[in-house]
């Protein structure tokens, strides 16, 4: 298992745009075969970058996975609308692999 990593530098007064794009890729992503962990806005601190993350099995799913993607109506639509808004001025994306495993069990006293 891998995790896709995104940075996203955005337009501080898009935040808005950013939050819908990031609610059609909640529904569009584990549609077309990933497992989303989650796209996140600013809160505190910058307030220009935004991340998104989610697994896929490999290189090879992660393949498939972006043919489904294009082909899906909403991801079709999302990277439209992304590119028509312009609220993404960067986008860096890198594939990593868990490497803290086994996690220690949460003690509470």
């Amino acid at each position: 298992m891998i995790t896709c990593f995104i940075r996203y530098e955005i337009d501080p007064f898009r935040v808005d745009a950013f939050e819908e794009y990031a609610c059609n890729w909640g529904q569009a992503i584990p549609r077309c075969g990933a497992d989303l962990i989650g796209y996140f806005a600013p809160h505190e601190g910058a307030a220009t970058t935004a991340y998104g993350l989610y697994n896929i099995e490999d290189l090879a799913a992660y393949e498939v996975y972006r043919a489904r993607l294009r082909d899906d109506p909403l991801g079709r639509s999302n990277y439209e609308f992304a590119k028509r808004e312009r609220f993404i001025h960067r986008e860096d994306r890198m594939f990593l692999r868990l490497a803290s495993t086994p996690h220690a069990s949460l003690v509470k006293p």
